[in-house]
């Protein structure tokens, strides 16, 4: 398959929360299913940067270097006896209009276009990673203190159900998904100090996710990242 796209992903800053599953059942694509966590279904709020963007080689001026933050869930399509893992995108938010008519047309995906910035700092035993967004003149946030020693991510552990997918899925109508695979090696994640999450979820994402913005999630973990590349996408009927 041809790689579509190329990039670093950075410092991703991801808030796990558990959900009815029932309040996402709208949202999984045909031939998926959700996929769960010690019988928890969860969505994850993440916020990291793209670095070194190239798409089919080329790097567009002003689209090289941006920040990206999704709500994400977890379901699996089983491909004729493969399992695959992967990831639905509830809403993709970006700061520049060009990506979000890329992503939209290429792959289906919902995305929105909003100001953003970032702020990351190292400390002498920690960093510091911070991600806004700007909604209705307001400003929400996700921020993580961490230690700044990296750790490998323990097998079958929460932090590789979270971070070990490998598969985009998109619901393109009733019948129709698209899929798409993502390449990178397997992450290190920075043990979390402190964190805190400021985001109008009703607003950004919908009224049946307004609850979250009261909840505290059920875990948050700040993992470096690493080079990525994104192949051409599929279409599966059903």
């Amino acid at each position: 398959m041809k790689t579509f796209l190329k990039a670093e992903w950075r410092k991703l800053a991801l808030a796990n929360y558990a959900i009815d599953p029932s309040l996402l059942l709208k949202y999984v694509p045909a031939k998926t299913e959700l996929d769960l966590w010690n019988n928890k279904c969860y969505v994850s709020l993440v916020g990291f940067m793209f670095l070194n963007t190239s798409i089919k080689g080329f790097r567009i001026p002003y689209h090289v270097n941006f920040e990206e933050v999704n709500l994400r869930f977890y379901v699996t399509y089983n491909d004729a006896g493969r399992l695959k893992r992967g990831v639905v995108f509830i809403k993709e938010i970006v700061p520049r209009a060009a990506l979000t008519l890329v992503a939209n047309t290429v792959y289906g995906e919902n995305y929105q276009t909003l100001p953003m910035r970032h702020h990351w700092q190292n400390g002498d035993d920690s960093l510091k990673a911070e991600y806004y967004w700007k909604l209705k003149q307001k400003w929400n946030s996700i921020k993580v203190v961490a230690e700044f020693n990296p750790q490998n991510i323990v097998p079958a552990s929460e932090e590789e159900f979270v971070t070990e997918h490998y598969w985009g899925y998109t619901k393109i109508n009733a019948t129709t998904t698209s899929e798409y695979e993502v390449e990178h090696p397997r992450w290190v994640v920075y043990p979390v100090k402190n964190y805190h999450v400021d985001v109008e979820f009703g607003d950004l994402y919908g009224k049946e996710f307004h609850f979250l913005k009261s909840e505290e999630p059920v875990s948050v973990f700040l993992a470096e990242g690493s080079e990525i590349a994104v192949k051409s996408g599929l279409t599966l009927s059903r």
